[in-house]
């Protein structure tokens, strides 16, 4: 029976193709996926572990330090610390360092290259040798005083920047002019990966990051032969109070786990693109396994009357399923090596280059390489291969091939699936109020079933929807005519045929119309929340807007207020809120407010007011006692709730008094942001009054509008992705099936080239056929994205506040005439071959 199942899977191949060719897609994203992941974290710890290959034990003050904050005590690490770790035994070097944050500007003002944690500042500590080792130059020369910097190499090439040049900068307060005097290389994986790194002489780098005298870190070198582990021992008995010691391997290792995070995001749209290829693929497999069961009944007949058991036939297709599995497998691991080559250069462009190092081919990718290709493969055959175990030894005596027939179980079956969804769905629609995991699980559940249902009753939905296309297919007179009645003749078949596009284009359908939904709320949400005409801000909690700033601001003609207002975050009801701190008397004037109960006039230090989605989760009403720590604060405050607002994006969480979130931020005394309403004042003259500092962004009511809807291009590119796998498969699924078509047809085909049908005209019918199955495929799959897209709105309503559906009948015309040209172009092969076999039909 194997080598029967061998020589069946070669006498099929072309058949089997199409499906190994889908397999193979979905194993290669898998497999791509896997050792690009593998092969990124090991490149990302040996660059880690090149930037700290001198470092054996770095030093480090308990309590970072926080310049011109009078709360926050001198750093114990001081020159003279430095000198008596230089005499430990086994300590080779020392490199004391002053590094922190620094933001350049490009000559508009906006930040260069800037990335959360990765926009570094550090001392150039020249050795010996009169070079710092860490940064070697390759232009110019080390800063030596203040206004000079050195700048690394990516960072150059990214604001084109050279020797010479003046650029902004900023790293916590006023911008200033600084002048590029050296470019330097790094190995350090945040630069590399997109950040920026800026020297200072050291004595600037100090008073920027630590104080005159004292140090951030000191970094020590150990001879060969000492072991971190017993140097860091040794250093720690010498260091006083506040200080301690951290090996150079552990130090690598944390630097590969944070730059691993922030390019984890790279990982995971491929992983769900080879989830919608492999799910869409499925039905794919189950069609071809379905026609060549059915036009292989007379020799499975002849099987079973030879003697073959039920078993042994099930064994046998079951065995081609595997076979065709083992192959896909293994050409989609060969594609997958391929995607994990050429993803690093594609994820890197403008200097923000991934590490690279030679690919890692572990275990893991291989296993899931078998387990997803033959997996899938064997699981989607199952239900045909059982079916096929079946035929009865009369079925020998039959002339032909006969249909399948009709199942009265599953149009009842799947009309219960969809009744099923719908109840699901209808009711979550009618009283969902946000997005609990409750909801997305009933709302997952219930497109589970409604995608089910209707692509188990799709044969039965195939005659009534294609009648719609009869009018148009019949304009084409008899080819036309043949063509509907061709797409007619085995719904089943159609139906399965289109369940692909079906899939696909539910998932673009419903995807698109939930983004274009949810852009169109956030539109309105960010005009509704704020009433000011400009917002100025740092962008986070640990950078402040300098005071003198803020005043220039509140100066300028036309300005009637400039509302600063003090972001921090804030521990309450055991979970992590973000605090806006406000002044009462103008929070009004700038922001929208609508405040269910309480009043903004009773903000006060010990009394806050909550947003509406906050009260629900933490179970807070106007008048309670909480107890909440804000930013820095290690203590608990027992706050009073006066009030509770609908969700505003301008207000955040949670509204405090600015005086009591001030003292207690992560910046002690500063305000991150400057609400400002204005009469033609203009974003470029905000900008000037700030002094075009690169840690201050100005926008606009409109700006604020297009940055929130921006949100959403994720996950345009996700559904525009999904759509173009779903078509690939969609269009090796109508070739599959339109191929068997053609041979079963041959004569038929012939006949009517007898009776006078040209070859043009042979080749329209195919086509008409593919466009008539294409079109069903489209029409259910709109109307399920559709419902869909409705059923979950309430979700994205309980999430983002004034949503409403909106349906983007734009991209929803572009996807149906693209499901269209698919049938239209899948359809070409098959065609060209129906027309090239007329003459032995008709022989």
């Amino acid at each position: 029976m194997l080598s029967t199942a061998l020589r069946n899977v070669l006498a099929h191949k072309a058949r089997l193709l199409m499906t190994v060719l889908t397999v193979c897609l979905g194993v290669a994203f898998v497999s791509g996926t896997l050792v690009f992941a593998d092969s990124t974290a090991a490149a990302h710890r040996a660059a880690a572990s090149r930037t700290f290959a001198d470092t054996a034990v770095s030093v480090t003050a308990d309590t970072p330090a926080s310049p011109g904050s009078p709360d926050t005590p001198d750093s114990p690490l001081t020159d003279p610390l430095a000198h008596r770790l230089a005499a430990v035994t086994g300590v080779t070097a020392v490199r004391p360092s002053a590094d922190g944050s620094a933001t350049l500007g490009t000559a508009n003002g906006d930040p260069l290259r800037a990335k959360r944690g990765a926009n570094l500042g550090a001392a150039y500590v020249p050795g010996r040798d009169g070079k710092d080792a860490r940064y070697p130059l390759v232009e110019g020369r080390a800063p030596a005083r203040a206004g000079e910097i050195a700048v690394d190499r990516g960072t150059a090439a990214a604001g084109r920047l050279h020797v010479g040049d003046t650029v902004t900068l900023a790293t916590n307060g006023p911008a200033t002019a600084e002048h590029v005097v050296g470019i330097v290389t790094t190995t350090d994986t945040r630069v590399t990966t997109g950040g920026t790194l800026t020297l200072f002489d050291p004595a600037t780098a100090q008073q920027l990051y630590a104080t005159p005298g004292h140090w951030t870190s000191i970094e020590l070198t150990a001879a060969p032969g000492t072991g971190q582990d017993q140097l860091a021992r040794q250093v720690t008995a010498l260091l006083p109070a506040g200080a301690h010691a951290t090996t150079g391997q552990f130090l690598a290792d944390q630097q590969a786990r944070y730059v691993g995070v922030l390019t984890r995001g790279y990982q995971k749209t491929p992983m769900v693109f080879a989830a919608v290829a492999l799910f869409v693929g499925s039905f794919l497999i189950i069609n071809t396994f379905t026609m060549l069961v059915t036009r292989r009944s007379r020799e499975l007949a002849l099987l079973r009357a030879l003697g073959a058991t039920r078993r042994q036939v099930l064994r046998t297709l079951m065995a081609e399923a595997v076979l065709v599995g083992l192959a896909a497998s293994a050409a989609g691991f060969v594609a997958g090596l391929g995607i994990a080559e050429v993803l690093p250069g594609l994820l890197s462009s403008g200097g923000n280059q991934l590490p690279t190092g030679p690919l890692v081919i572990g275990p893991r990718p291989v296993a899931a390489a078998l387990a997803v290709g033959v997996g899938v493969t064997v699981l989607a055959a199952w239900l045909p291969c059982r079916r096929a175990a079946g035929i009865a030894p009369v079925e020998a005596l039959r002339s032909a091939a006969q249909p399948a027939p009709r199942s009265r179980l599953r149009p009842a079956l799947g009309t219960l699936l969809l009744l099923a969804g719908a109840g699901l769905l209808v009711p979550l629609a009618a009283t969902a109020e946000d997005a609990s995991q409750h909801n997305l699980n009933v709302a997952l559940l219930g497109a589970t079933a409604l995608m089910t249902g209707l692509i188990a009753v799709a044969p039965a939905l195939a005659p009534p929807v294609l009648r719609l296309t009869a009018y148009a297919t019949r304009r084409s007179g008899l080819t036309g005519t043949l063509a509907h009645r061709n797409a007619l003749r085995d719904p089943r078949r159609t139906a399965a045929t289109a369940a692909t596009l079906l899939i696909s284009t539910a998932l673009v359908t419903g995807l698109a119309t939930i983004g274009h939904s949810t852009g169109q709320a956030l539109d309105r949400q960010a005009a509704a929340g704020l009433a000011a005409d400009h917002v100025i801000s740092t962008g986070d909690t640990t950078s402040g807007i300098d005071p003198a700033a803020a005043q220039r601001v509140a100066r300028l003609p036309g300005v009637r207020t400039a509302a600063a207002v003090a972001d921090s975050t804030m521990v309450l009801g055991g979970k992590v809120t973000r605090v806006s701190g406000v002044d009462p008397a103008t929070v009004g004037q700038v922001m929208n407010l609508r405040f269910t109960s309480g009043s903004p006039a009773d903000l006060a230090p010990g009394r806050i007011a909550v947003s509406r989605s906050l009260a629900q989760e933490t179970g807070l009403h106007t008048g309670s006692q909480v107890k909440a720590r804000t930013g820095r604060s290690k203590d608990l405050t027992e706050y009073t709730v006066v009030g509770v607002y609908q969700d505003n994006p301008t207000a955040r969480d949670v509204l405090g008094s600015r005086a009591e979130v001030q003292q207690n931020g992560f910046l002690p005394h500063s305000v991150q942001r400057i609400l400002v309403r204005s009469t033609g004042t203009t974003s470029d003259e905000l900008r000037t009054a700030v002094g075009n500092n690169p840690l201050l962004k100005v926008q606009s009511r409109d700006q604020l509008a297009q940055e929130a809807a921006g949100t959403m291009g994720d996950l345009l590119t996700l559904m525009y992705g999904l759509l173009a796998i779903g078509a690939v498969i969609s269009a090796l699924g109508i070739v599959n099936t339109l191929a068997v078509s053609v041979l079963e047809r041959t004569h038929e085909i012939g006949t009517l080239r007898t009776l006078g049908m040209d070859r043009a005209a042979v080749r329209r019918m195919i086509r008409l056929e593919a466009v008539s199955v294409a079109f069903f495929g489209t029409l259910l799959g709109t109307a399920a994205g559709l419902f869909g897209a409705w059923a979950v709105g309430a979700l994205a309503n309980g999430a983002v506040a004034q949503y409403s559906l909106v349906i983007p009948w734009g991209t929803l015309l572009l996807t149906g005439l693209l499901s269209l040209a698919v049938g239209a172009l899948a359809a070409a092969v098959p065609a060209r071959r129906a027309a090239a076999r007329t003459r032995v039909g008709t022989g």
